[in-house]
């Protein structure tokens, strides 16, 4: 921040290009032959799942058609499977096939696996401020319309 409160644009800046070259290297380790989109509605099924088609529009901040599609082409390479909620059949609930399963956490291990690798190189104040920066990360990244109030 500025000394008068307001944010610093330039950090702002800075803070966009780190993390737009960290997801380009990440999504290089995946291994996946699937979009970043793709793999990230496959990571948000396989954290949260199983979900309403609602909850994951809402996840990954698209509209319903939109997820829709996407799932479409999931269900095509047999990554995910649709059910009827039992207490209301109204409702489909998207979860991950064994397949599905399988290549998600195989990508988690490739990308995971890279990045312990990069943190060897840091020297324990690093990583320290690494985890309390992560926490930071993690509730920017969380979309507004599921925040916790403050």
């Amino acid at each position: 921040m500025d000394q008068d409160g307001t944010v610093d644009a330039e950090l702002a800046a800075r803070l966009r290009v780190a993390i737009a070259r960290l997801a380009r290297q990440l999504r290089q380790q995946a291994g996946a032959s699937l979009s970043p989109t793709l793999q990230s509605v496959l990571a948000s099924i396989a954290v949260r799942g199983p979900l309403t088609l609602g909850e994951l529009a809402a996840r990954e901040q698209v509209a319903p058609p939109a997820v829709t599609q996407l799932l479409g082409k999931l269900d095509d390479l047999g990554l995910i499977e649709r059910v009827r909620d039992t207490s209301d059949r109204r409702v489909t609930l998207v979860s991950l096939t064994a397949e599905g399963r399988r290549q998600f956490d195989e990508s988690r291990t490739r990308r995971t696996a890279w990045l312990v690798e990069r943190l060897a190189y840091l020297d324990r104040d690093a990583v320290g401020d690494l985890e309390r920066a992560v926490v930071l990360l993690e509730a920017m990244a969380e979309p507004a319309s599921l925040r916790e109030p403050a």
